[in-house]
């Protein structure tokens, strides 16, 4: 029987998720139940639409279901649809703190349904190439957008820290996975953070961090919304980078980056026998983290900024250079000497009851 998929948060992103449903369906390895949003949204022909995703749960009854809704949103709904007897393909992040993790991984277990986390990258073939190639005790990660102030306007929860917005734990949220899935069995034993803004928001537009191992491996990531100058999102170990969003990979054998193909999709990953890509206790440590990040006191303000050319909000000059020094390095700027950098703010990772819990320590 051909699967029946619903998608919750059909606006926005979730467009993505239509192209996807489309693509699948056109190949019959799926069929559009229903579309869900709290707003109007473009219709599908022949697709009901909902407004509430309980009475959508009711009247439809899916298979699987697409949670493409705001992060702090996500467990709720997600515990309706595996009461309803679907399996998940949730977006990332999966969820806001370690006791939702826990929750929602009871439902799953209780329920004998299927979750899959929106890691698309982790299906990959570069990124399986890659740990190949790679071994090291140091992963590093880096990335350098562009985000205009609307980008902070695009909807209530956006920028806010409550809701879980920043941009390591949702935009960046890929290169910390990555880096996570490279240092394969790696947890965390201490974090330093530094968390910083070039505009009026809750939350932070530029985040550097260093996680350490009880094997005093590292994970350095930095990564940036206020660059004029764009790097996509670079995963270093030595002298091997893999450019996540695009499976470009470079290692020392081959001088420019290569494209290696080969993605395996999540939704069609999911509706298989398969073993999952992504499934939500691979993102244990990710949601730990991300936890532990925006637990942590509010960012300091960046003042040495500058209008982007294209006007829509400011630009930290040389963001670029600035995240490929950290993840090169393994250095935080504040190691590096930039005036506006503060110290750390520094996180133990307690393990001992197999429930890590972050406690945060003064800077």
């Amino acid at each position: 029987m051909t699967p029946r998929v619903a998608l919750i948060g059909a606006g926005g992103h979730g467009h993505s998720h239509r192209r996807t449903l489309k693509d699948l369906a056109g190949r019959g390895l799926l069929e559009v139940a229903a579309f869900c949003d709290r707003n109007a949204v473009e219709p599908e022909p022949g697709v009901p639409f909902f407004d509430d995703h309980r009475a959508m749960l009711t009247a439809v009854r899916p298979d699987a279901v697409i949670i493409c809704t705001p992060p702090h949103t996500h467990l709720p709904i997600a515990l309706d649809c595996l009461a309803a007897g679907a399996d998940l393909l949730l977006e990332k992040p999966p969820v806001v703190s370690l006791a939702e993790h826990e929750a929602l991984a009871a439902a799953v277990r209780s329920s004998g349904r299927r979750c899959q986390v929106g890691f698309q990258a982790l299906g990959s073939a570069a990124l399986a190439a890659f740990r190949e190639a790679v071994s090291g005790d140091q992963v590093s990660a880096a990335g350098a957008w562009w985000r205009p102030d609307s980008y902070y306007r695009r909807a209530p929860w956006a920028g806010r820290q409550a809701a879980f917005d920043g941009a390591l734990v949702n935009p960046f949220a890929h290169a910390l996975m990555q880096s996570l899935a490279v240092a394969d069995g790696f947890e965390p034993v201490t974090m330093e953070l530094e968390r910083y803004r070039t505009r009026e928001i809750q939350t932070d537009d530029c985040t550097f961090l260093r996680l350490t191992d009880a094997d005093q491996r590292t994970i350095v990531i930095g990564v940036t919304l206020a660059s004029e100058v764009f790097v996509a999102g670079e995963i270093r170990v030595g002298d091997s980078v893999l450019e996540y969003p695009t499976d470009r990979l470079k290692t020392p054998e081959y001088s420019t980056f290569r494209e290696i193909s080969g993605r395996r999709g999540l939704l069609e990953n999911l509706l298989s026998t398969e073993s999952l890509i992504a499934p939500l206790d691979r993102t244990r440590t990710f949601t730990a983290v991300a936890e532990a990040i925006v637990a942590s006191p509010p960012p300091a303000l960046i003042p040495t900024t500058t209008p982007h050319p294209a006007g829509g909000g400011m630009i930290l000059p040389g963001a670029d250079h600035l995240v490929r020094q950290v993840a090169a390095t393994g250095l935080l700027p504040s190691e590096l000497d930039q005036a506006w950098a503060v110290p750390p703010h520094r996180v133990t990772f307690d393990d001992q009851r197999g429930v890590v819990r972050a406690q945060a320590e003064h800077r």
